[in-house]
């Protein structure tokens, strides 16, 4: 895909950027499939691409619009801290309300124990 993109003058360096993702793409294609057929893993969809997907495209919306709003108004860098930083905030927000995580696996979490039981005070899980 580098071979093919880059040079493209409608990619040029971005290319190399979109032919990570396709090489990234095709990997764990085969990864998953392999670990379906071999270990017969139960792996949903959902859970494991559908749901992070939109959590990421809920923090990647977000944190992009902070950046836009705030690099007119502050520095550049410090509005690109600002907007990691809430992009953090909204990627957890939103693995906790999609449920991404099983009871059991938030308890295998370190402190996993506690953050249950937070979530269950607050009625989410």
């Amino acid at each position: 895909m580098n071979l093919i993109l880059v040079p493209n003058p409608n990619f040029g360096v971005n290319g190399a950027a979109w032919a990570s993702v396709v090489c990234h793409l095709i990997a764990f294609s085969i990864t998953m499939a392999a670990l379906r057929r071999l270990i017969k893993l139960n792996l949903t969809f959902k859970k494991f691409v559908i749901k992070p997907a939109i959590a990421v495209t809920i923090m990647a919306i977000c944190s992009y619009s902070v950046y836009m709003i705030l690099s007119g108004i502050i520095a550049e860098k410090l509005a690109t801290i600002i907007a990691i930083i809430i992009a953090i905030i909204i990627y957890v927000l939103a693995v906790v309300v999609l449920r991404i995580f099983s009871k059991e696996e938030i308890k295998q979490m370190p402190g996993g124990n506690k953050i249950l039981t937070i979530l269950q005070r607050m009625k989410i899980y």
